[in-house]
């Protein structure tokens, strides 16, 4: 089992900057392929970013390719999601998501651990 946990959430101006991180429980972490999701209010979960076990492999939804890098540290069993030039659009709640596998998916419905979310407000 594979707990989860984001931080680095909050309230930024439109261009503004955040970096999320996700720290895991585990060191077999290491193995896992990592992604991002967001969820705005009445709207489904979508894929932002993810990467795979190594950093090799990574997946961009077209919204934030350009703004958003996606990466991590498997010594701090870590990973992390810097957005730039944030805009009104990517306010949502932002979970990280491990799956049993070192590759990447590109859908929600992939990924077998969950963290509980954490809020990002852009305001315009």
């Amino acid at each position: 089992q594979v707990q989860l946990v984001e931080s680095g959430g909050g309230l930024v101006q439109a261009g503004g900057s955040l970096s999320l991180s996700c720290a895991a429980s585990v060191r077999a972490f290491a193995w896992n392929a990592v992604g991002w999701f967001r969820q705005a209010p009445g709207k489904e979960r979508d894929t932002v970013a993810a990467i795979n076990w190594s950093g090799g492999s990574i997946y961009y939804a077209d919204s934030v390719k350009g703004r958003f890098t996606i990466s991590r540290d498997n010594a701090k069993n870590t990973v992390y999601l810097q957005m730039n030039n944030l805009k009104p659009e990517d306010t949502a709640v932002y979970y990280c998501a491990a799956r049993r596998s070192t590759l990447v998916a590109a859908e929600p419905n992939g990924y077998d651990y969950w963290g509980q979310g954490t809020q990002v407000t852009v305001s315009s």
